[in-house]
């Protein structure tokens, strides 16, 4: 898991990452302000982080509990290696273990779609998106709910900005 002393680790990996989008006010709001996200690093021994991933607990309507992923990021030195891949299937194992049963994402269908996610219409965003994003609004089931998630996500504060949600 990581802490805040990992920030000034991660300012330097989103930075390389995304060097046209600044995450880092997110990430830091995240990491301090919700106690139940899943925050996961890929470390190599001689770079230290090179990848990234936050999952934050959110609520829908209905019985089921949902999370979020988002950011993912990965240097780009080691993209196409898998790891943000293997970050993402650690969150899963952590969401299933507290009954999470359903992990939505706001990402490259092309990515996201390889990993098993597909295009959401039951929970819908916390603010509409542009019509060239629906695609990019997408789920994945965890373990056998006896119902599907449905509804409006209702994340923490962090996300509730309708800038993270636009172009």
């Amino acid at each position: 898991m990581t802490t805040l002393s990992d920030l000034p680790a991660l300012e330097t990996l989103y930075a390389s990452a995304f060097p046209d989008e600044d995450l880092m006010p997110l990430v830091r709001r995240l990491l301090t302000e919700v106690p139940d996200i899943v925050s996961l690093v890929a470390e190599s021994a001689v770079e230290g982080p090179t990848a990234h991933i936050a999952i934050t607990p959110c609520l829908t309507e209905g019985p089921h509990h949902a999370a979020l992923l988002g950011p993912l990021c990965v240097a780009p030195a080691h993209q196409r290696q898998g790891r943000g891949a293997a970050l993402i299937r650690a969150g899963i194992e952590r969401l299933d273990a507290e009954r999470v049963k359903c992990l939505l994402v706001l990402g490259d269908p092309a990515y996201y779609g390889r990993l098993g996610f597909q295009p959401e219409t039951r929970v819908a965003p916390p603010f509409p998106l542009p019509e060239e994003w629906r695609g990019a609004w997408q789920s994945l089931p965890i373990g056998t709910p006896a119902e599907p998630a449905a509804g409006t996500l209702r994340p923490p504060p962090p996300w509730m900005s309708a800038a993270l949600w636009a172009p």
